[in-house]
């Protein structure tokens, strides 16, 4: 079974920082192959959004209100995705989920969520 353990979120002040981690696991073996991973996050009544993406590739993607502050890195061999937040203001507040794209052999592909881990920045 496939599963996403998401790690790091915690209550910071304003312009500090936080280093987000999630792990996939249950994808060993030759007919998984994770194609992108990233993170996601939904304010307060807000709806969810794009942070960062990364994929097989190596390409990445950032939301626009976090470009320059935060950085997204991938560790293949560990089957792991990073969120490095630096700077970060009280609107980053949100419970942060990670995603997986993986493809399971001829089955096809799907999206996988984290459970989230809550970010909470402080003025």
């Amino acid at each position: 079974q496939v599963q996403l353990v998401e790690s790091g979120g915690g209550l910071v002040q304003a312009g500090g920082s936080l280093r987000l981690s999630c792990a996939a696991s249950g994808v060993s073996g030759s007919i998984f192959s994770i194609n992108a991973m990233g993170w996601y996050r939904q304010g307060p009544e807000l709806q969810r959004e794009l942070v960062a993406t990364t994929t097989s590739g190596g390409s990445t993607n950032y939301g626009d209100s976090v470009k320059g502050r935060f950085t997204i890195s991938r560790d293949t061999a560990k089957n792991t995705v990073y969120l490095q937040m630096n700077n970060l203001k009280p609107e980053d507040t949100a419970v942060y989920y990670c995603n997986a794209v993986i493809r399971i052999g001829k089955l096809g592909q799907y999206d996988y969520w984290g459970q989230g881990t809550q970010v909470t920045v402080s003025s």
